[in-house]
């Protein structure tokens, strides 16, 4: 059961200043859950930030992601029914996900594509890494908990 309150907009916010980002915003709130240090999942999220830094699948549902892995996840052969219930678990998330930001691509959500020079400097003038991405996180640690409580 995850027991810690999850950050405020301006704590992510003040965290994206820092180079913290939102695939290590999310794993790094899952500490209880995991096992792990926050230190090590942020260290987990790293490489996911800006869609891997492509546009691609957003890194707050990454992040999710990687943490219904570790909590759910199956690490030996055989073990089809812990599998099943991980791809249901990442199922409901994604599906909670695309209730509010319709994709769960990173180019999509933001409108604009941040491994292209052009487009980032958009995303920048505009403030949305800012603005939409911390409500983006924040989101994905609500929904990622509510998932975490279910039965």
């Amino acid at each position: 059961m995850h027991t810690q309150t999850p950050p405020d907009l301006s704590t992510i916010v003040e965290l994206f200043q820092h180079g913290v980002g939102c695939a290590q915003i999310v794993t790094g709130e899952f500490s209880q859950e995991t096992g792990l240090l926050r230190e090590q999942l942020r260290k987990l999220g790293g490489a996911f930030d800006g869609g891997m830094g492509r546009g691609e699948s957003c890194g707050a549902v990454i992040g999710a992601l990687a943490v219904l892995g570790l909590v759910y996840g199956h690490g030996d052969v055989d073990e089809g029914k812990q599998k099943a219930l991980l791809m249901e678990k990442s199922r409901k998330f994604q599906e909670k996900f695309c209730e509010t930001y319709s994709s769960c691509l990173c180019r999509q959500i933001l409108g604009y594509d941040l491994s292209k020079d052009e487009e980032a400097a958009i995303i920048f003038e505009k403030g949305l890494l800012f603005q939409l991405c911390p409500r983006v996180v924040s989101d994905s640690i609500a929904i990622l908990k509510e998932i975490l409580e279910e039965p």
